[in-house]
């Protein structure tokens, strides 16, 4: 896969919006924080527009504002502002050859699990879920509220090995032995709703470890979304999973209790170590940052370690 290269102090940053119209005073307050990181953000046209519906311009002018990012040697990655709904919208308009000739780091999370599949699986770059200006960059009182500054320095700016470990919310839910693999995923509601069409969710060759999250979603929705999964043969090169925080999916300790009965009964055919609770995606935590696309290590034992092995930046 193709590696972009890691941000530097000074890189200048798109900020765009493919899915849903953010609120101004966050994506003021959050381009603030994220350039007391010593970047420099960059409001692109439509990252403030509203409508039609719920949506941050037309097709044609989020299309043109990725494009534009890309294709613009002065700019050095692109962040959402939120995620929302409307992402797939751009799939058919979308250039690939463009991207691949001027690979960058994208940045988002949830309904931009769209895009990641779209970039790893069209342009073969390597993307990073993890946290957008509005939600995280903009919540809080100060940037560490809402950012995992850990895991975006090792994830973005960085080349070594690193590991997310109980510090980041990981524990065991299924112990196993270590395994090995390239990791994929992102929001498991946008996986699933990509099976059947022209950019259905495929698994990268070789051995997986699945991060999957989610928000607002029910036990038996988990369970019916992971059997959708199952049934499609995508859990059948996968060695482990890596599910995320459960604080915007359960509304209180009995309903938490029984989102990991429900996997645990889901998954009882599949063997394989399972680990829960990354804060990473839809989260009341500092969101951390995952690179896709990278071989990781998932140990299952006395507790729960995500090492990831190498780099997605260069």
């Amino acid at each position: 896969m193709i590696r972009p290269a890691r941000l530097k102090p000074g890189a200048r940053v798109a900020i765009v919006s493919p899915a849903s119209t953010p609120k101004e005073p966050l994506v003021r307050l959050g381009m603030e924080r994220f350039a007391s990181l010593r970047y420099e953000p960059v409001l692109f046209p439509s990252a403030l527009a509203s409508g039609p519906l719920y949506y941050a311009g037309d097709v044609a002018s989020r299309v043109k504002d990725l494009h534009d990012a890309f294709s613009d040697p002065s700019i050095e990655a692109i962040i959402c502002t939120r995620g929302g709904w409307g992402t797939a919208e751009l799939l058919p308009h979308l250039d690939a050859d463009l991207v691949k000739a001027n690979p960058k780091p994208f940045i988002g999370f949830s309904d931009h699990t769209t895009l990641h599949l779209w970039f790893a699986q069209t342009c073969g770059l390597h993307t990073f879920y993890g946290p957008m200006i509005s939600p995280d960059f903009a919540r809080g009182d100060v940037l560490a509220d809402g950012v995992d500054l850990h895991s975006w320095r090792h994830a973005l700016e960085q080349t070594q090995p690193w590991s997310l470990t109980e510090r980041e919310g990981m524990r065991v839910l299924r112990s196993g032995d270590a395994v090995e693999g390239t990791l994929y995923g992102g929001c498991l509601a946008l996986l699933t709703e990509s099976l059947g069409t022209p950019w259905a969710m495929q698994m990268p060759e070789g051995d997986i470890i699945l991060f999957v999250e989610e928000v607002g979603t029910h036990p038996y929705q988990w369970d019916r979304m992971m059997l959708h999964l199952q049934y499609a043969g995508l859990l059948d090169r996968v060695k482990g999973i890596v599910f995320g925080d459960m604080s915007q999916c359960a509304a209180d300790a009995e309903e938490a209790a029984l989102i990991e009965k429900a996997l645990l009964h889901n998954l009882r055919n599949w063997n394989g170590p399972i680990a829960i609770g990354l804060q990473c995606g839809h989260v009341n935590a500092p969101n951390v940052t995952l690179p896709l696309g990278v071989k990781v290590r998932l140990t299952c034992a006395d507790a729960a370690k995500l090492q990831i092995l190498e780099s997605a930046v260069e």
